[in-house]
């Protein structure tokens, strides 16, 4: 079966990335870049008008970050997956964009060609991290189940399930197939959690999952996944 076009939409204020971004997803078969910005402005219009899947975002924009962009557009019920490419590593900056709805986050010194499979996994509602940001989300997340544990409000079996396979990465197609479920049940499913848990967007939810125990991270693998 023929995949479905992705329709990107680039924001960046750098015209030689905007270059480099378009020579390698000009490769992907099943992306289309759609438009392009060079702002927050640029960005939010853009997302209103040409209704991407995908908006590829910088953070640090010239007349608004991107973190504010993220919020603005999750506040305005935005279909777009917002993948974050940047070089900005700071660990407050990383957890402030998810928790706003960013679904991914890839940093510009990966190679440029770690987009296509990023843009494509964000399109279809997975997360996706660069490695060193990965580190970061588990040492933070562990620490965090460690410091401030609190219970889990009342879910159902099946609601634990889908919480589990939402923490370990998987698509609600997988999740679907996992569980011999149609893919609108998975997506009640998800729904009545994220309104359970009171977050707004799967990466949320995968935090959420680690910090109360909800999946097992073994503090010496997060370590060693660090050297």
């Amino acid at each position: 079966m023929e995949k479905k076009l992705v329709r990107v939409l680039i924001v960046d204020d750098h015209p030689i990335i905007r270059a480099g971004m378009r020579m390698v997803l000009g490769e992907a078969p099943d992306i289309q870049i759609v438009g392009e910005g060079v702002n927050g402005q640029d960005a939010l219009r853009q997302v209103a008008e040409l209704q991407p899947d995908v908006l590829v975002l910088d953070v640090n924009l010239p007349d608004m970050n991107g973190l504010e962009v993220t919020r603005r557009l999750q506040k305005g019920g935005a279909a777009a997956a917002v993948l974050i490419l940047t070089v900005n590593n700071d660990s407050q900056m990383i957890f402030s964009l998810l928790e706003a709805g960013a679904s991914g986050y890839v940093l510009k010194d990966d190679t440029l060609e770690m987009l296509i499979p990023a843009i494509q996994a964000v399109a279809h509602g997975e997360i996706w991290l660069s490695s060193r940001i990965t580190k970061k989300v588990l040492r933070r997340a562990l620490g965090e189940a460690e410091t401030t544990p609190e219970p889990l409000p009342d879910l159902t079996p099946r609601e634990m399930e889908v919480l589990r396979l939402l923490a370990i990465g998987l698509d609600n197609e997988a999740i679907a197939r996992h569980l011999t479920l149609t893919m609108r049940t998975v997506q009640n499913h998800v729904s009545n959690l994220y309104g359970k848990l009171g977050v707004d967007s799967r990466a949320e939810a995968i935090l959420y999952a680690i910090r109360r125990g909800v999946v097992q991270v073994s503090q010496e693998k997060a370590a060693s996944d660090e050297q």
